[in-house]
């Protein structure tokens, strides 16, 4: 079997495709969940603690004055971020408890949905004919 075939054969399972499609959708909905931090939670939390951009929040680490933006501090040497990283930290936060919620409800729906009755599996002929023995024997 050629490279491309196998390729190909591996390309059209459906995990491969399913896989694809979750990836897409995951980077639309970290976007999504980017905005929703950035833009509404944590210009809130900024205003409880003191009005300023959450994100821009740094220690200089390069001797920078510290009335400097993020960017321009950066410009100057090493800065500890760590506005910025608790701003991804809330945003991993909010996706994972969106997920787990998703995934939860997906599992609830699996539950509600019956499972159709089996039938039992017939019974082999060797074993009727022992029962048959057997309850001739037994009228005896």
């Amino acid at each position: 079997m050629s490279m491309m075939q196998e390729f190909k054969e591996f390309a059209v399972k459906g995990n491969a495709m399913d896989l694809a499609v979750g990836v897409i959708i995951g980077a639309a909905f970290g976007k999504i969940v980017d905005s929703i931090v950035g833009d509404l939670i944590m210009p809130l939390v900024g205003k409880v603690i003191g009005g300023l951009d959450f994100s821009s929040y740094y220690v200089p680490l390069a001797g920078q004055a510290m009335g400097l933006t993020l960017e321009e501090a950066k410009k100057g040497g090493a800065v500890f971020a760590y506005g910025n990283f608790i701003t991804i930290l809330v945003n991993f936060i909010i996706l994972a408890f969106i997920i787990f919620m998703m995934v939860k409800r997906i599992n609830l729906m699996k539950k509600e949905t019956p499972a159709a009755p089996e039938e039992p599996p017939a019974t082999p002929e060797d074993v009727l004919l022992l029962r048959e023995i057997r309850d001739s024997l037994s009228k005896r």
